[in-house]
């Protein structure tokens, strides 16, 4: 490429296209430049490897016609930098290599080339196992060895979809070279129509503008049950300390029994470890004395275990928790589920309440992921509410929506 690349980033832009990082991902809401973004970042590694090819992904056909080819030749003319536009092969022919276009919407017909490097662009925006399809194509098509050594690239921009597969693999289980880059549509304002940020904000309720202003991952599909919580500010380093007391909330379901651990600090409870997948009761008293036999425990279960029973007709889930020793701490009943909830979301907002993400990434997934159903109850179809339950067990009982919650700690009950 003859031209020198001399465009006007924004600072989240400009990272992305520098970033030596394998698989960075820009992040971002609305009319935050993201196709800008990457494709600088790809005529830039173009200039790097001129002899190389490099590809470019979006979802369908008509966007390769009124968004890829128009942008690159837009680009390529103002860098007066020669090029030769094929539409019928989908390809822009750059000195001795080529910007070779596909799209997501069939996986299969990402085949028969090799590229250096590529970008995506709205990969969030397919359906999960077709994202996952696509991604694993595209990682297959990228295997031209680089003059230098250095490794190929794959960089994703996109607008963030809910929990689909980016926020799998950037966000829930980043592997090396993984980068996330966050950026808001308030970043790029200056290129955009003075009230383009407030129509978005006219329109959208404020779970969704989360998503299309600010670039955070939030549940689409209805409220968010724990909209309090925030893997990020509500992230703990806490690990369980020898001999002291822990105090666990205990969900009761054969088969898929839900236990979370909280420690005790100065500033709140934290959720410390979990225990998932346990078939029953008997089975949960034996892992709880193998693994914290120099504990003392105080379990806050569902109430309604003082009359359920997970294995034995003649013993409720309680009076086994109990014959093993363990200190119950439970009301007769339980609170109203919206108290419940109300409350967990309170001590997330008051700071008196944390998670370490680490070692509880079945909570820290079902705390962001559970949505309201159609009845408006908290959803029990998806799997998350047995965590869920498990864990606001405590808080509703030591932090009551009608007791104010002190910031300083927690009380001498605990």
């Amino acid at each position: 490429m003859s031209g020198v690349l001399k465009i006007k980033l924004t600072d989240a832009q400009w990272e992305f296209g520098s970033t030596a990082a394998t698989h960075p991902l820009f992040v971002a809401g609305y009319g935050s430049g993201k196709s800008h973004a990457a494709i600088c970042r790809l005529l830039k590694l173009k200039r790097d490897y001129p002899n190389l090819n490099v590809a470019y992904y979006l979802p369908t056909y008509d966007l390769i016609n009124t968004i890829g080819f128009p942008r690159f030749s837009e680009m390529l003319t103002t860098l007066k930098t020669p090029h030769v536009l094929n539409k019928s092969d989908k390809t822009i022919t750059v000195g001795r290599g080529q910007i070779i276009f596909r799209t997501m919407d069939n996986p299969e017909r990402i085949v028969g080339y090799e590229v250096a490097d590529s970008c995506v662009d709205e990969l969030d925006t397919l359906p999960t196992d077709k994202a996952r399809d696509v991604w694993n194509k595209i990682v297959a098509r990228n295997r031209q060895k680089k003059w230098d050594g250095k490794a190929n690239t794959i960089g994703v921009a996109t607008t963030p979809e809910g929990y689909r597969f980016v926020h799998d693999m950037w966000v829930k289980n980043p592997k090396p070279g993984y980068e996330v880059i966050r950026a808001s549509t308030d970043s790029n304002a200056a290129n955009l129509p003075a009230d383009y940020i407030d129509n978005l904000r006219s329109i959208y309720p404020p779970a969704l503008l989360d998503a299309y202003l600010e670039g955070k991952f939030v549940n689409l599909t209805s409220g968010t049950v724990y909209r309090d919580f925030d893997r990020t500010r509500c992230n703990s380093a806490e690990k369980i300390k020898q001999q002291e007391p822990l105090f666990i909330g205990q969900d009761f379901n054969v088969g898929q029994m839900a236990s979370v651990v909280f420690v005790r600090r100065p500033n709140g409870l934290h959720a410390v470890a979990e225990i998932t997948g346990v078939y029953d009761t008997p089975e949960l008293c034996r892992i709880l004395k193998e693994r914290y036999s120099d504990h003392q425990i105080f379990i806050y279960p569902d109430a309604s275990g003082g009359s359920r029973k997970t294995v034995d007709a003649s013993v409720s889930d309680i009076s086994l928790l109990q014959q093993a020793g363990f200190q119950i701490r439970a009301n007769k009943s339980n609170p109203a589920v919206k108290d419940r909830v109300n409350a967990t979301n309170i001590a997330f907002s008051k700071a008196v309440l944390w998670v370490n993400t680490v070692e509880c990434t079945q909570v820290t997934s079902s705390l962001e992921q559970q949505a309201y159903g159609k009845n408006g109850e908290p959803d029990k179809t998806s799997g998350y509410d047995h965590t869920n339950d498990a864990f606001s067990y405590p808080v509703a009982f030591e932090y009551p929506v009608h007791v104010q919650i002190i910031i300083t700690g927690i009380g001498s009950a605990m």
